[in-house]
């Protein structure tokens, strides 16, 4: 074999799969982060839907603003802080859709108690009906 011998220069130009620089006007049809509605108000995972991961992050860039108080950088401090005060906000937006979610629901069914006391008085008033 010749492993010294060079390859001959290819230019990619010709080729179909060949993605040149472009200034923005083209448009990529298929691309995975455009939805296929046209909903733009989408997430791209679930991961910020727990409370749970919320409130994890939270914490997580409180830390990194204490370690970054104790190596003296205020102003990745702030970076840090900023991030958690986002995500604190997050979080009540978070709790304060569940909290409606829950109400919504318990004014469409009504509660097992009221329908135990429902009962309860239906029985009440037969058996006072049959004593008479």
């Amino acid at each position: 074999m010749n492993n010294q011998k060079r390859r001959p220069f290819r230019s990619r130009q010709g080729k179909n799969n060949y993605r040149g620089r472009s200034n923005g006007s083209r448009s990529n049809n298929n691309s995975p982060f455009q939805s296929v509605n046209g909903n733009s108000n989408f997430g791209r995972n679930g991961s910020m839907t727990n409370p749970f991961n919320v409130e994890k992050t939270i914490q997580k860039f409180q830390q990194l603003a204490k370690d970054a108080q104790s190596y003296g950088d205020p102003v990745l401090v702030e970076n840090y802080l900023q991030h958690a005060d986002h995500y604190s906000r997050r979080l009540s937006e978070l709790n304060s859709k569940t909290k409606t979610n829950t109400i919504h629901q318990t004014d469409k069914q009504p509660s097992t108690n009221t329908q135990i006391e429902k009962k309860i008085d239906d029985n009440l008033n037969k058996s006072d009906k049959k004593d008479q």
